[in-house]
């Protein structure tokens, strides 16, 4: 009877401890909506104005994915942008994607990604809607691991919602030309904030991919994507790795000693990884954060 009291006692602490846990963590968050868990999807998800975006390849939507979720028919980053990895400069193509996909200006849009592979397309289509001016967007913390881990089920039926429209809104800070860069390279930007969100070896000129490696001078901090994520043990090696989970734990600590009052600019290679930089920046507060979608590719090979 006292082994069972003392596992029962055990138990309820353990639940408290991570209630707390939880609790501290989401007051961390300036902008914690944007980031939404199993539970909060799994209540909207038969709504009529939620639509649940896989963001992953239609091969792999085909074979389960969340109950009533749509495909793009391709994975979302290259859906959403032209064939160079930029957004496409007629705004009009993405009012035809989006309402044909069945999301308008009052739909509450949740984009959902499966492990490290397919994180960044979640987040670019997330920062992509930021732009276009639609604050409805959300992604799903986690992803496919999180939603299955809740024990929910997956479906293999297609699913299709109904034409509407779609009106851009473009906000056009949330996207950072190249003349802004090099503005800020040649020390005429102070009061600018320039993020690398590549690997340290990238930064550092050793992993070139593009004509020259090395970075944009002046760039405030060399943040890896990868070191913003939750990291846990990897049963093979002993190392730490990088999962595809954001907590306020991690993602502040990655950008202490940057100020949130300050316009803050995220760059990677193809500006697809510095788009998850992006909506770490959204959900810590920075007032006037921005994705430069040009990025090393463009500045790295002049």
């Amino acid at each position: 009877m006292r082994k069972r009291t003392r596992t029962l006692a055990a138990t309820v602490c353990g639940v408290i401890l991570l209630a707390l846990a939880a609790t501290a963590w989401g007051a961390q968050w300036a902008n914690p909506g944007l980031l939404i868990d199993a539970a909060t999807l799994k209540a909207n998800l038969n709504k009529p104005n939620w639509v649940v975006v896989d963001c992953r390849d239609l091969k792999d939507y085909v074979k389960g994915h969340i109950p009533g979720a749509i495909s793009l028919g391709k994975r979302a980053k290259k859906a959403l942008r032209d064939p160079t990895s930029r957004v496409f400069k007629d705004v009009s193509k993405y009012e035809k994607i989006l309402g044909k996909a069945g999301i308008g200006n009052d739909t509450n849009v949740v984009f959902y990604y499966d492990g490290l592979k397919t994180l960044t397309d979640a987040t670019v289509a997330f920062w992509i809607m930021e732009y276009l001016g639609h604050d409805k967007a959300y992604v799903l913390n986690g992803g496919l691991d999180a939603w299955r881990k809740a024990g929910n089920r997956l479906d293999k039926k297609p699913a299709m919602r109904p034409p509407t429209t779609f009106k851009a809104k473009v906000v056009p800070s949330r996207l950072a030309t190249t003349e802004e860069i090099l503005r800020i390279a040649r020390g005429e930007a102070p009061n600018t904030q320039l993020i690398d969100s590549r690997t340290k070896k990238e930064y550092q000129g050793k992993d070139i991919r593009a004509v020259q490696g090395g970075h944009v001078p002046n760039v405030t901090k060399n943040i890896s994507h990868l070191n913003t994520l939750v990291k846990v043990k990897d049963k093979k090696t002993g190392k730490m790795k990088a999962t595809a989970y954001l907590s306020p734990e991690s993602v502040s600590k990655a950008f202490a000693g940057l100020d949130p009052n300050k316009r803050t600019i995220a760059y990677c290679q193809t500006g697809t990884r510095s788009t998850l930089t992006y909506l770490e920046l959204r959900l810590l507060g920075f007032k006037d954060p921005a994705n430069w979608d040009d990025s090393w590719r463009v500045y790295g090979s002049d």
